[in-house]
């Protein structure tokens, strides 16, 4: 979508995408990658996302990047933090209590400052995105994390058109295709969640999984 969508959503405070708790798949499945502790991950389009939390609680360092102002200050301000702020090339750095988020535009990362990721956690990035952004997304955004990071992705998928993205249905082969030049994908989980999405049923959705896939780059 487009820039100004995503801050009138924050801007407004229409923000249903974000989650009250850490979300359940990473927590079910995020040690059997292995990530040592100490690690540094990559949190993509990372909103004020609890998750970031909870790798910090962990013993994680996290990376976050994030268009919105309000979603950064708030993320900081509802954790009781203070963050040292930095303008750099990127945006506008946060650091505090072992979290560092950006505020600026994902794209503009490169290979330089995503070196020290060991890790990727994308819950609501990739499905917050149409078709054509999500190919420049995987291959160029993606393509720039080291050899070696490994991470999780979490998709929905749904009949396309029984509803109007965001969030995007992302299919099984759509995200094999987005992924396998750089990466090898493995599906961790499947499961049906219609019934605990009312918003969903009440917009006419059939059918509504959530997906997580285990990603190892190349």
């Amino acid at each position: 979508m487009e820039r100004d969508f995503w801050l009138e959503r924050w801007q407004q405070g229409r923000i249903g995408f974000h989650q009250d708790r850490p979300t359940p798949l990473l927590l079910e499945h995020w040690r059997s990658l292995d990530v040592a502790a100490g690690s540094q991950v990559f949190v993509p389009l990372c909103g004020k996302s609890l998750d970031m939390a909870w790798f910090a609680s962990q013993g994680f360092r996290v990376l976050g990047v994030e268009l919105s102002r309000e979603a950064v200050e708030q993320f900081f301000a509802e954790h009781g933090l203070e963050a040292e702020i930095e303008d750099t090339r990127y945006g506008r750095y946060h650091r505090a209590g072992g979290i560092e988020i950006i505020c600026g535009d994902a794209f503009a990362l490169d290979e330089y400052v995503l070196r020290g990721c060991a890790a990727v956690f994308d819950r609501a990035a990739l499905i917050a995105l149409p078709p054509s952004l999500r190919e420049r997304y995987a291959h160029e955004l993606y393509a720039r994390l080291p050899a070696n990071c490994r991470g999780v992705l979490i998709t929905l998928e749904y009949p396309q058109h029984e509803k109007a993205g965001p969030p995007f249905s992302v299919p099984q082969p759509e995200v094999e295709s987005l992924f396998a030049r750089h990466w090898h994908v493995q599906v961790l989980a499947r499961h049906d969640i219609l019934a605990e999405q009312p918003g969903f049923v009440a917009e006419g959705v059939t059918a509504l999984h959530t997906v997580a896939y285990r990603l190892d780059r190349r």
